[in-house]
């Protein structure tokens, strides 16, 4: 396991995480720093505690967003994958319909060239 340290709101904190996600985590928590910054420069020096507070509130707020975005996104793509499915029903019918004439249309021209062949062989 790999050990890390991260600097949030001017602390250096000291962390640990699976080999291989070092830079993962350090650039999740330089976005969590970032997200502090953003709201000391908003709201000016209110105190660590709740800057860190409020900034965990924004990140869930916005991950919060972000879900149900994703849900929405997920229905829409539902939708079109029904409305895909309808209309792939639609041309297999379609087709059915048109192979089920062009077979009529056959017997049809092969009774008119039995026939024709008849009446030119009687004739």
């Amino acid at each position: 396991m790999a050990q890390i340290s991260v600097t949030i709101n001017g602390r250096a904190f000291r962390m640990a995480c699976d080999d291989g996600e070092e830079d993962r985590l350090i650039g999740l928590a330089e976005r969590f720093d970032g997200c502090i910054n953003q709201l000391r420069g908003s709201f000016g020096e209110i105190g660590d505690q709740r800057l860190t507070v409020m900034a965990g509130i924004m990140v869930i707020d916005e991950l919060v967003e972000l879900e149900k975005r994703v849900q929405q996104l997920e229905q829409e793509l539902s939708m079109v994958r029904d409305a895909r499915q309808a209309a792939l029903e639609h041309i297999n019918r379609n087709e059915a319909t048109v192979v089920l004439r062009i077979d009529e249309a056959a017997r049809k021209i092969e009774a008119l060239a039995e026939g024709l062949t008849r009446s030119l062989k009687t004739d």
